[in-house]
């Protein structure tokens, strides 16, 4: 028997070596792929670095692969890419599932996320983040990465973003993942999203915080395998 295919997307400052234990658990049930966007774990940048970029990305990793169609679990921004797939290519993908996604963005939320993208602030306040990042993206500039991101950030404030009418002509089955102690999305914003995706459903998930180091992987895998699993 074939295994489904199921596409594992990382966040914004990720890669897809934070979703290996998930990747390990999944595999059991699938035929799990990762991949790291441009400028991310290596991966050397392009010059378009946005969600249509990205979205790009995966549909040339489903070609070459040689993949028809997939399932996608998508963390924060991995979510945000999989949604537009759904949007823009709708036969490439089957269901997703959102872990930690951020849906509301306006100029004031986009200018609130940028301020945590200062590298300076981070190599003052938080060494150990940044020395995180340095290593996890080299040869990449890591600086360079939050630089980029925060102009993505910016051009998703700015209108990029998806429209509440592109969410209702989204006609795939959706979960919107959430956990109870996530600081940076909020369950108000997430609660919305699902409502109005015509095949949306919440999911909270309590104790998960942003953070997907600080998340049960077990939990998570258990509900992603049930959710592709169910008719």
């Amino acid at each position: 028997m074939m295994h489904e295919s199921l596409l594992l997307l990382h966040g914004a400052l990720g890669s897809a070596a934070q979703l290996q234990s998930l990747q390990a658990l999944l595999s059991k049930h699938f035929t799990v792929y990762t991949l790291d966007f441009s400028g991310h774990g290596g991966e050397p940048f392009k010059s378009d670095f946005s969600i249509a970029a990205f979205a790009d990305e995966v549909l040339n990793f489903l070609d070459v692969n040689i993949i028809e169609k997939v399932h996608i679990f998508g963390y924060s921004m991995g979510g945000y890419v999989a949604l537009h797939l759904a949007k823009y290519y709708p036969n490439k993908i089957d269901k997703i599932f959102t872990l930690g996604t951020k849906f509301d963005w306006n100029p004031e939320t986009a200018e609130r996320e940028v301020k945590m993208l200062n590298p300076l602030k981070i190599k003052e306040k938080i060494p150990a983040f940044a020395k995180i990042l340095a290593e996890r993206h080299q040869p990449n500039d890591w600086e360079e990465l939050l630089h980029k991101t925060a102009d993505l950030m910016l051009d998703l404030g700015n209108g990029s973003a998806l429209t509440k009418e592109d969410f209702t002509n989204i006609k795939h089955p959706v979960i919107i993942g959430i956990g109870s102690e996530d600081n940076m999305v909020t369950l108000a914003e997430s609660q919305a999203i699902a409502a109005i995706l015509p095949h949306g459903k919440l999911l909270l998930f309590s104790n998960f915080k942003h953070p997907i180091e600080q998340i049960d992987v077990i939990t998570l895998a258990d509900a992603i395998e049930l959710f592709i699993k169910s008719e």
